[in-house]
């Protein structure tokens, strides 16, 4: 993804879009050739995140299209303030990159870990959220991102996510992608879980379950069209994501659900614990004890969609 990342970057800066980098002194090799061809526009701003946030709130004043980068948990929980009130209060276009989201920096324990930034930015007015799954979805929500007019968290991976899209797809923000129908059950995915959650439908499939999965790479604003076909045709409808499941894709969609009729479909939320995990692991084991493999995805689907259909008996 961060390869991915710079790639768009540098083809948007070629473009004569007037793009500035700031780094929170991260990635320095990452963007070495932005930095030779475009060295007017990248600043490394140190271990400062707050005043980061604040310089990149002054240039979108000025014109420009600032992008702000380092581990997302510092350039969110860490100047949450300045987001607020430099950037969200003045609906500026200043493109927030948090990479290694969710348990990407899983092995260096919860002061790197991110599970709470979708519920945090989401309930700051004008903030759009978008969490690509993939290097496509990447270049491509940047791009919107970039010719978007407010602020925008873009919520990275770390490095080594697969590939989910063969071709790029149609994108835009606030609209999701079905990445392989189904007639069963749905399985709406935001962020870098979702090749796990394609591995969760091919275990579902071979327990005679056709499981349709969504791409729901923006969680704010929510694509609330895809919401009511999903919830009127389906019995189940799941929400998998690498975030708290409390105020992520799974708290959005359940306040969705709780302003409306009730629906046909029932909720079932996927995501992390409300507690920190402290044992050092990598992302692979960390997943596995917030239960976010295929396996336990899948096991948990199946369950609750056999109790339904017997209560749907007649």
């Amino acid at each position: 993804m961060r390869n991915a990342f710079v790639a768009e970057l540098v083809a948007l800066a070629s473009e004569g879009e007037p793009v500035v980098l700031l780094s929170g002194d991260i990635g320095n090799r990452l963007f070495d050739e932005y930095k030779s061809r475009f060295s007017g526009q990248f600043y490394n701003c140190g271990v400062a995140e707050a005043n980061m946030m604040s310089v990149a709130a002054g240039m979108a004043f000025c014109g420009l299209r600032p992008i702000t980068y380092t581990i997302a948990p510092f350039t969110t929980t860490r100047c949450l303030e300045q987001i607020r009130v430099d950037v969200c209060y003045h609906n500026l276009p200043v493109i927030i990159a948090g990479v290694g989201a969710g348990l990407g920096y899983a092995a260096n324990g919860p002061t790197h870990q991110s599970c709470e930034d979708i519920a945090l930015l989401r309930a700051l007015p004008n903030m759009t959220v978008i969490c690509p799954a993939d290097p496509c979805e990447v270049r491509l929500a940047l791009r919107a991102a970039m010719h978007h007019d407010g602020p925008v968290y873009l919520r990275l991976g770390k490095k080594g996510e697969p590939s989910v899209h063969p071709e790029p797809p149609d994108f835009a923000i606030g609209k999701a992608i079905v990445i392989r129908p189904g007639s069963d059950v749905c399985l709406l995915a935001t962020g870098t879980i979702l090749p796990v959650v394609l591995s969760a439908a091919d275990v579902l499939a071979e327990a005679g379950i056709a499981a349709q999965v969504v791409s729901y790479h923006t969680v704010k604003p929510l694509d609330e069209p895809t919401l009511a076909g999903v919830f009127s045709r389906f019995a189940l409808v799941a929400t998998v994501e690498e975030h708290s499941r409390i105020g992520g894709l799974g708290g959005s969609v359940a306040e969705w659900l709780a302003d409306r009729a009730p629906q046909r479909g029932r909720l079932q939320r996927f995501g992390t614990g409300d507690y920190f995990l402290h044992e050092a692991g990598g992302q692979d084991y960390a997943r596995e004890r917030f239960g976010l493999t295929a396996p336990a995805i899948a096991e948990a689907v199946q369950a609750l969609f056999a109790s339904i259909r017997r209560e749907l008996k007649p």
